[in-house]
């Protein structure tokens, strides 16, 4: 397992940064450049023309390579589902960021539409799940599993549907959500480990390796975006991980600062719909900062550390 893993991380990583400038040029071609709406920050009006999309190959990439390097992983229903979700998720969000390269506007697919599309995928990943699996979580430091029947459902759409867009509100700065999602999947990929889920964890392995190129692009000053593309795939993936790896409530703490952005937008809309009064300076709260004053650089890695902490409470959690 140790020796696939190691592989798929560098193959992944190498190939993500060779051919990530090729994927830029070309998107540039096409003109699929991101476009800023009339209420972003002024620095962010700066990063109109930056390329959007390039989630695009550090979702191919990765199942490309974890299926080479552990082919009888493809036998594993689980592993299907995790990759499905990848993708799924992932074309969800091409299909948005199409539209907004194609219309020049931030409009892309409406959230109703957005929202009906993954809780379908959500329902298709519980069906093939209810087949092999039991519907139960496990309760932290309480050792009997509670099981949920139906109601794993409703938890299921939540995590998948609140994943994605959790992940999708933080990528909001240059390497913010590439860097907050590569320490969340560290604790996946150990789970995995600790498992024995061996096509799992070369395929979590794959894809830190291709986050890892991609980030090189994505630091600031980013040469490219993940779009909706990336940040759906990466809450999707999350999600699935944690519902195959019977993390689903570790999920919340493992995924923390995603978590919190997305906490603290809908204290935001509540506060101002109800109250029409703001709680925060700006949502998603990463903004809040920079408004403040605080330089970018500065926030994104203060967000990484966050996220490290949450990764290693989640962890230690999972393990005690």
């Amino acid at each position: 397992m140790s020796v696939k893993m190691i592989l798929g991380f560098l193959i992944s990583a190498a190939i993500v940064l060779i051919a990530m400038p090729y994927l830029i040029k070309y998107l540039k071609k096409l003109s699929f450049k991101q476009t800023v709406s009339e209420y972003a920050l002024e620095d962010d009006k700066k990063k109109a023309g930056t390329p959007i999309m390039g989630g695009i190959l550090f979702i191919i990439v990765p199942i490309i390579v974890s299926i080479i390097a552990s082919p009888e992983s493809l036998h594993d229903i689980d592993i299907w589902i995790v990759i499905l979700a990848f993708a799924g998720y992932g074309l969800i969000g091409f299909i948005d960021d199409y539209l907004i390269a194609v219309k020049k506007n931030n409009d892309g697919l409406k959230p109703w539409q957005k929202l009906l599309l993954q809780a379908v995928l959500a329902a298709v990943f519980f069906l093939i799940y209810r087949s092999h699996a039991q519907l139960e979580i496990t309760l932290p430091f309480v050792n009997a599993p509670v099981n949920l029947s139906w109601g794993y459902f409703i938890l299921v759409l939540f995590m998948f549907a609140g994943s994605s867009n959790a992940v999708n509100l933080t990528d909001g700065m240059d390497g913010l959500s590439s860097g907050v999602v590569i320490l969340a999947l560290i604790p996946y990929m150990i789970i995995c480990i600790l498992q024995e889920r061996a096509g799992l964890a070369v395929f979590a392995a794959s894809l830190l390796g291709a986050l890892l190129g991609y980030l090189y692009y994505n630091k600031k000053p980013a040469k490219i975006f993940m779009g909706d593309t990336g940040s759906l795939a990466l809450g999707g993936v999350l999600a699935a991980l944690a519902m195959i790896t019977k993390t689903e409530l570790l999920l919340i703490v493992i995924a923390g600062v995603p978590v919190i952005e997305t906490l603290c937008v809908i204290i935001q809309q509540v506060a101002v719909r109800t109250g029409h009064k703001k709680v925060f300076v700006y949502t998603p709260i990463h903004y809040a900062f920079r408004i403040k004053g605080m330089p970018e650089k500065n926030i994104v890695r203060m967000f990484w550390l966050a996220e490290a902490v949450f990764a290693c409470i989640g962890l230690l959690l999972y393990l005690f």
